[in-house]
């Protein structure tokens, strides 16, 4: 025998295999349409025109030469000026935050005057 909770009552009582198995009479959503395929609409390789973007010229053998160079930089400053700027900023956004925190804490330890 199967159970649910009766809303009106505040107890138990006795339901069928299918009231039982949906929470506070909500019914469960049964498609009657056959799905389509998930893949029965996507193209092959050989049918894409040669002139779209994502099939343009490979940049990671570029961007290789440039990572792997022996030139003595960390990886976050190998791409020139953009790097550095972004490097300083983050630097100096982590320096004015640690002396704002440490501002704000010294503050706080202080007994306020009346």
């Amino acid at each position: 025998m199967y159970y649910k909770f009766s809303g009106f009552s505040q107890r138990l009582v006795g339901a069928t295999a299918a009231a039982a198995y949906t929470p506070q009479g909500l019914k469960p959503i049964v498609s009657t349409e056959s799905s389509a395929p998930v893949f029965g609409t996507s193209k092959l390789a050989s049918d894409l025109p040669a002139t779209d973007s994502f099939l343009s010229n490979n940049k990671v053998p570029d961007l290789q030469k440039i990572f792997q160079k022996a030139d003595g930089l960390p990886v976050h400053l190998k791409r020139g000026v953009p790097d550095k700027l972004l490097y300083r900023t983050t630097m100096a956004l982590t320096i004015g935050g640690t002396i704002y925190c440490l501002i704000a804490l010294y503050m706080a330890s202080q007994p306020r005057q009346q």
